[in-house]
C-alpha cells in the first residue's frame, strides 16, 4: 500500500527544447519517474492523469500544497514547471525534487540547488540509462523521506518562515471571511504553528462564527456499478495515440484519434504536443473532405505560431499541409510556404524528416521553372540543391544509426520501431533521389520487414513514387529544352 503521494510536474507526450532543437519524449521519461516513485513506496501522479472537469489549475494547486512529494522535470526548459517548482517551494519547506535531461543548463542563479539528471538518446531512453536513473532516483527519493530537512529556498533563507495556513476568522466590514473546514496543521511536518500566521489584521474585530449550517441535504445516490469514470488527459491520448498507431495489420482510425484529441484539447488547451497530434489527426483524416481536412488542420496549427516558431514538430506539419495543398490547387504561395518550413525545420535540428522533405520540394520548384522556360538557372540551382540536401540526410541517418540502440536491446523493447522505422525511410528516400539503387531496394527490404502500422508503410511508398514521377518529368522537360 502506498505511504503518501508523489506529484510529477511535467510536460507530457513530445515535447521540443528550443534551445538546440531536440524533441524528447517526456512520457518516456516519466515512466521512469513512476517506477522510482512507485519503488519507494509512493502512489505517482502527474497532472494529466487527474481526472477533473474545467481548468486544471485547481487540483493542479492542490496537489502542490498536499502532495507527500513534488518531482519537477524542468527538461526542455518548461517555464510552466518552473512556474509550478516555485509555487511548490512557497507552499512547503521540504520533499521536493528537481530533475532535468543532462544538457538542461539551469538558467536561474540556484546553484545550490541540486538537479539529478537523466540522458535521452534522441527520443527515446537507452535500456541501461533507465536503470541506472530509475534506482538513483528511488535512492534520492528514500533518502529524502528519511531526512525530513529543508530542501527549499524560500524556507532555508527564511528560517524563522512558516508555511501558509487558510485564514482564520475576521470581520471585514461586512464580509465574514471563515474556512468552512480549516484542514488541520500538519505539526509534524511543519514545525509549531506561528501565533502570528493566520491571525487577524491589526485592529480587526474579534473573529465570527460563521453563519449557522443549513440542514444537510440527503446523500447523493451512488453511480451504477456499471458507470464508466471520465477519462483523464493521459488516458484520452493513449487512446488517440493507439487509434493513430495500432499494432501491426490493422487500420489506423484517424477520425476516431481527432475526436479524443480535441477532448484532450478542451482539457489542456495550450499543449503544443496536442495541437500537433490533433492537427496530424485531422489532415490524415480527410473528413469531412480532404480540401476541408487541410484547412481545419491549418486553423490548428496557428494557434502555434508557424510564421515566427523555432519548433521542428509544427514546422514539419505546416510544411506537409502546404505540400499537400500545392497538390491539390498548384498555388506558388503553398509550394513556398512548404519549402520555407522544412528548411527552418531541418535547420534547427538538423533532422531527415524536414531534410529530405525539403528535398523533394526543391526538386518540385526544379521542374516547374523548367515548365515556365524562362528560369533555368533556378531550376539548375535548386536540382544541386536537392541533390546535396539528400547527401546530407544520408550523413545525418547513419550517424543517428550509429548511436542508436543494439538489436538485443529493441528485442527487449527498449527501442523505438516507429523512430527505427522513419530513419529507414528517409534513407530509403535519400538513396532513391540520388539513384542509388542497390541500396534503395536494401533499405526497402529493410523497411517492410518492420511491423509498424499500414499508414507508415503506405506514406512512405507513396512518397517515393511520387519523387520518381517527379525526376522524371525533370528529365523529360530537361530533355524538351
Amino acid at each position: 500500500m502506498a505511504k503518501g503521494t508523489c506529484f510529477v510536474i511535467q510536460g507530457f507526450g513530445k515535447k521540443t527544447d528550443y534551445t538546440d532543437g531536440r524533441i524528447l519524449d517526456l512520457d518516456a521519461s516519466y515512466e521512469i519517474i513512476r517506477e522510482a516513485v512507485v519503488g519507494a513506496g509512493l502512489e505517482c501522479i502527474r497532472a494529466d492523469e487527474i481526472v477533473h472537469s474545467g481548468t486544471i489549475d485547481k487540483p493542479m494547486y492542490e496537489m502542490l500544497l498536499d502532495a507527500d512529494l513534488v518531482i519537477a522535470d524542468l527538461s526542455t526548459y518548461n517555464v510552466n514547471a518552473a512556474f509550478e517548482l516555485g509555487v511548490r517551494y512557497g507552499l512547503r519547506p521540504r520533499a521536493t525534487l528537481i530533475v532535468a535531461e543532462e544538457q538542461f543548463r539551469n538558467p536561474f542563479d540556484v546553484s545550490h540547488i541540486s538537479i539529478r539528471r537523466y540522458r535521452h538518446l534522441g527520443e527515446e531512453i537507452g535500456y541501461k540509462e533507465a536503470r541506472r536513473f530509475r534506482t538513483e532516483l528511488q535512492q534520492a527519493i528514500e533518502a529524502l523521506l528519511a531526512a525530513d530537512s529543508t530542501d527549499s529556498p524560500v524556507y532555508t533563507f527564511l528560517p524563522g518562515l512558516h508555511p501558509p495556513r487558510r485564514p482564520g476568522l475576521w470581520l471585514d466590514g461586512a464580509v465574514v471571511h471563515y474556512a468552512a473546514h480549516p484542514p488541520a496543521l500538519d505539526v509534524d511536518a511543519f514545525g509549531p504553528p506561528d501565533p502570528a500566521v493566520g491571525a487577524p489584521p491589526a485592529g480587526a474585530p474579534a473573529p465570527v462564527p460563521p453563519p449557522a449550517a443549513s440542514p444537510a441535504p440527503p446523500p447523493a445516490p451512488s453511480p451504477p456499478a456499471d458507470s464508466v469514470a471520465t477519462p483523464s488527459a493521459k488516458e484520452l491520448l493513449e487512446a488517440a495515440r493507439a487509434c493513430i498507431n495500432p499494432p501491426a495489420g490493422q487500420p489506423s482510425d484517424f477520425a476516431g484519434a481527432r475526436v479524443l484529441l480535441e477532448q484532450v484539447r478542451a482539457l489542456r488547451p495550450n499543449d503544443p504536443f496536442v495541437l500537433q497530434q490533433l492537427a496530424f489527426s485531422i489532415y490524415k483524416s480527410r473528413l469531412p473532405s480532404a480540401e476541408a481536412a487541410l484547412q481545419d488542420a491549418r486553423d490548428v496549427l496557428l494557434q502555434l505560431d508557424p510564421a515566427t516558431t523555432n519548433d521542428p514538430e509544427t514546422l514539419g506539419l505546416w510544411g506537409a499541409i502546404h505540400k499537400r495543398l500545392w497538390d491539390a490547387h498548384r498555388r506558388r504561395e503553398d509550394l513556398d510556404r512548404a519549402i520555407n518550413a522544412y528548411e527552418r525545420g531541418f535547420h534547427l535540428r538538423q533532422d531527415g524528416y524536414n531534410g529530405i522533405n525539403l528535398a523533394y520540394l526543391l526538386d518540385l520548384r526544379a521542374r516547374e521553372a523548367l515548365r515556365d522556360g524562362d528560369r533555368p538557372d533556378e531550376a539548375v540551382a535548386d536540382s544541386v540543391q536537392a541533390r546535396r540536401m539528400r547527401q546530407e540526410v544520408l550523413r545525418i541517418t547513419e550517424a543517428a544509426d550509429a548511436v542508436s540502440l543494439t538489436d538485443a536491446q529493441r528485442q527487449r523493447g527498449d527501442g523505438d520501431l516507429a523512430s527505427r522505422y522513419w530513419r529507414l525511410a528517409i534513407r530509403w528516400e535519400a538513396a532513391l533521389g540520388l539513384g542509388d539503387a542497390a541500396t534503395a531496394a536494401r533499405l526497402d527490404a529493410e523497411a517492410r520487414a518492420l511491423a509498424v502500422p499500414q499508414w507508415m508503410q503506405a506514406t512512405r511508398l507513396e512518397q517515393g513514387d511520387a519523387l520518381c514521377r517527379l525526376q522524371a518529368d525533370i528529365a523529360a522537360a530537361r530533355a524538351a529544352r
